[in-house]
């Protein structure tokens, strides 16, 4: 049978799903304050349909940058001074986890995702994002910085960071460390310089979520084309945590190319985001752009989602207009 038949877009994320090793099991609700921004997104990634032959091709080439996946650092190496705290723990099946207050923590587009590679044999535990040596990281949720070292063979200089919400991040690549262990930190605080250092042949932020030290696709707690989580919670399950949700490649290309645009523009050839970020520091307000985010804007101006929500009596969910005014200090 030729495939030349057209397929709905809710077959196309189907195909996507199971290329990238991601579906979603988990029941979600959707609290008050996401109910019109998640139907509003699912709307906006609608774009008709797609020939089944050229899926899998459409597929590789959105990810054309992916980087060869780190070593783990809580299992490979442990014995060369790592301290797995999990080891020994009993790991409850389910848990609900508040993800409401959050950053993200580079607004870099995805460039490879979680999940199993065949052709490294070994599973990429995190997702990589586009960004410029220099960058600024911020942490995603508020807490304390556990560890901050160099792997040479692996994540290079990385950041790992205990939250209030009982989840870890893991930042790899890094250029600089802007933190010390033991210092507390809250959601958008600058922790790092993005690099290209460790096990890395370009410029990217690596980005891990564990729980007890399963290691959760970021996926299936933040919406990293529209720059949000996708709910204020995020339900923990042992079954079902390697899995991404409402994942749509279509989505993730177009932020891809908002970014390129807006980075382009912004930052000009070989400077980097810290420096736009520095040129702009005594900047009041903002016009709103064209594939603008709450998060992105933070970013941008050094600053949180929640400071900016402040300033402007707006909430987290709030839907940007281009050319809309906020002010961000």
């Amino acid at each position: 049978m030729k495939l030349s038949r057209k397929i709905t877009f809710a077959s196309t994320l189907a195909l996507a799903l199971l290329f990238g090793g991601s579906v979603s099991a988990q029941n979600y609700r959707l609290p008050g304050q996401h109910n019109q921004q998640h139907s509003e997104l699912i709307a906006s990634q609608s774009h008709g349909n797609l020939e089944v032959e050229n899926t899998q091709k459409y597929l590789e080439a959105l990810f054309a940058e992916e980087e060869e996946p780190e070593i783990d650092i809580y299992t490979e190496g442990w014995d060369s001074g790592f301290l797995n705290c999990y080891k020994n723990a009993v790991v409850p099946q389910h848990a609900v986890i508040d993800v409401s207050k959050y950053c993200m923590p580079h607004p870099g587009y995805v460039t490879s995702p979680y999940g199993y590679r065949r052709r490294f044999r070994r599973m990429h535990k995190g997702i990589d994002l586009k960004a410029n040596t220099g960058d600024t990281v911020r942490a995603a949720f508020d807490g304390k910085v556990r560890i901050t070292k160099y792997e040479r063979k692996g994540y290079g200089y990385y950041v790992v960071i205990r939250h209030t919400n009982d989840l870890e991040t893991v930042y790899g690549h890094l250029s600089k460390f802007l933190v010390e262990p033991d210092t507390y930190v809250r959601a958008g605080d600058p922790i790092a310089l993005a690099g290209n250092t460790g096990r890395s042949t370009g410029s990217h932020l690596h980005f891990e979520t564990r729980y007890m030290g399963y290691a959760i696709n970021p996926a299936a707690i933040f919406d990293f084309a529209n720059q949000t989580t996708h709910t204020d919670t995020y339900t923990f399950d042992k079954n079902t945590y390697q899995k991404a949700r409402n994942f749509s490649p279509e989505a993730n290309a177009a932020y891809a190319n908002a970014y390129r645009a807006t980075h382009k523009v912004e930052y000009g050839s070989g400077k980097s985001s810290a420096s736009a970020s520095a040129s702009r520091k005594g900047a009041k307000s903002i016009t709103v752009r064209k594939g603008d985010s709450l998060s992105l804007i933070a970013s941008r101006n050094g600053t949180t989602v929640r400071k900016i929500c402040q300033l402007n009596g707006i909430k987290s969910s709030a839907t940007l207009r281009p050319g809309q005014k906020l002010k961000v200090r």
